[in-house]
């Protein structure tokens, strides 16, 4: 194209852009001026919204604290996704403890664990919505003591049967945190609020079998776990408190003198469960010599009773035998039975509160890092001194529910199981007089009215099974059942 077919055409443009912006100036004027009132408006909106959503937070942190201690209200068979050991339960267990703190928090803890009889002591009990941890918990609240308790309510087992303790415990003011014994901040804060005087540790990986399948989760639980425990009772506590924690029969492993004494060895677990549980009384030992905590292990043997834990044979054989499902029986190499030392929950919840009121006082300071002294370091055997045959337990059962159980027996596999439990608890009847007193017979009695209540079966008890001095005057309800039962 020539030069001046150019320029002409560049002209033309020109001419028409200086058309458009004169036409177009009083359109930009106003855009230029709505674009002001938007941006006014925008920046009005952004303050309204960062205010609300700090009027939500602080609202959210003064009053979310608080829902920690109430109970979710599940039934028998609702949901059973509220704890959970996925990374989806983790993450709400981190929201729930970053809420930790506050006045209405801190006054809630106070509550809970302050003692409402002269002389009451303060537990901190860890595991509180499990099955000895409930039960515990109900027997101190009680009898005058204050109690809080914290729970991570994992799915080993279906949690919505922890929710339903939870709630139990909740009605009788007792507070339990949904929480994890390794959240060493959580404890610290804890004893910062309350001055507990014991710690009832509970809390752990429990199952033989299990520990095969998921080995770490017992590490974490059963060692770290308790070495974050003592590490705040020693190290933060001020005054230290007295321990008690679960051990287990589970340590004697290997051991064939019977009955299992304290003095006996328990170098030699059959099973990796046995083997953190025998860690724990060396960390004990540990803690004890160094910081001075007073520190008491209680070896249980074969809890049971209503509320209990439904990976128990007793239990998962009960609901076998009511959906006429087959049951797996174990015989030992040399063809006899396996046979258990039994121990029903209102035995065991005695001998914890006998061992936690002669627990004696830790020596250490966390102040100093120093101890005055020695300070009591124990270990107690809490069993039924009579192990039975497991098929005599299924025989119960049977009888009892009224429908006999479709049996196949099998030997033991080599999986962590022993042969047969059975206690000496010589030391426990001479320092706090634990002296069990429940047959199997009437702790399964017990155990199948509460298990037919709680899950609402249409199962009528036999009559023959009961004596007449046994039969109740009328049903309880499942809350009254365990309440009875602590």
């Amino acid at each position: 194209m020539p030069s001046s077919g150019i320029i002409a055409v560049d002209a033309a443009a020109k001419g028409m852009k200086l058309e458009r912006y004169a036409s177009g100036g009083a359109l930009l004027l106003r855009r230029a001026t709505s674009a002001k009132l938007v941006s006014a408006s925008s920046h009005l909106l952004f303050r309204a919204t960062v205010l609300a959503t700090l009027a939500l937070v602080f609202l959210f942190t003064l009053h979310y604290p608080s829902l920690l201690s109430r109970s979710f209200h599940l039934s028998a068979g609702g949901d059973a996704s509220g704890g959970g050991a996925g990374a989806g339960a983790h993450s709400h267990r981190s929201l729930l403890m970053s809420s930790y703190g506050g006045a209405a928090w801190d006054k809630e803890i106070r509550r809970s664990a302050r003692p409402s009889r002269d002389g009451g002591i303060s537990v901190l009990v860890t595991g509180a919505a499990g099955f000895v941890g409930a039960h515990c918990s109900l027997a101190l609240k009680a009898r005058g003591d204050g109690v809080v308790g914290l729970d991570n309510f994992n799915s080993y087992y279906d949690p919505s049967l922890k929710r339903a303790r939870q709630a139990l415990l909740a009605s009788r003011g007792v507070t339990v945190l949904d929480a994890d014994i390794n959240d060493a901040p959580l404890l610290e804060k804890l004893f910062d609020v309350a001055a507990f005087t014991h710690v009832l540790h509970l809390a752990a990986q429990a199952g033989v079998r299990y520990a095969m399948e998921a080995p770490q989760t017992y590490v974490a639980s059963n060692v770290a776990g308790l070495v974050t425990v003592f590490e705040v009772a020693a190290k933060h506590a001020d005054p230290q408190p007295a321990v008690v924690w679960a051990s287990s029969s589970s340590v004697y492993g290997l051991n064939t003198d019977a009955p299992f004494s304290e003095d006996h060895r328990t170098d030699r677990p059959a099973s990796l469960y046995a083997a953190t549980k025998k860690a724990g009384e060396a960390i004990a030992h540990t803690y004890n010599h160094i910081y001075g905590l007073s520190i008491t292990g209680l070896r249980f043997f074969t809890v049971y009773g209503p509320w209990g834990r439904p990976d128990m044979a007793y239990f998962f054989f009960a609901r076998s035998i009511v959906a006429g499902e087959p049951i797996t029986l174990f015989r030992a190499a040399d063809g006899s039975d396996a046979r258990r030392d039994f121990t029903y929950i209102d035995d065991v919840v005695k001998g914890c509160l006998g061992a936690l009121d002669t627990a004696g006082k830790s020596t250490g300071s966390s102040r100093s890092g120093k101890k005055t002294g020695p300070a009591p370091l124990r270990v107690y055997n809490l069993g039924n001194t009579s192990p039975v045959p497991v098929t005599r337990m299924v025989a119960i059962l049977e009888k009892l529910l009224g429908k006999k159980a479709n049996k196949r027996i099998v030997t033991m596999p080599s999986n962590g199981d022993v042969p047969f439990t059975h206690a000496n608890v010589t030391h426990a009847a001479h320092d706090f007089g634990y002296r069990p007193t429940t047959s199997l017979d009437a702790g399964l009695r017990h155990f199948v009215d509460w298990f037919v209540e709680y899950y609402k079966l249409d199962v009528k008890i036999a009559k023959g099974a009961r004596s007449a001095a046994d039969k109740p005057a009328k049903k309880k309800k499942a809350a009254a059942a365990m309440s009875a039962s602590s």
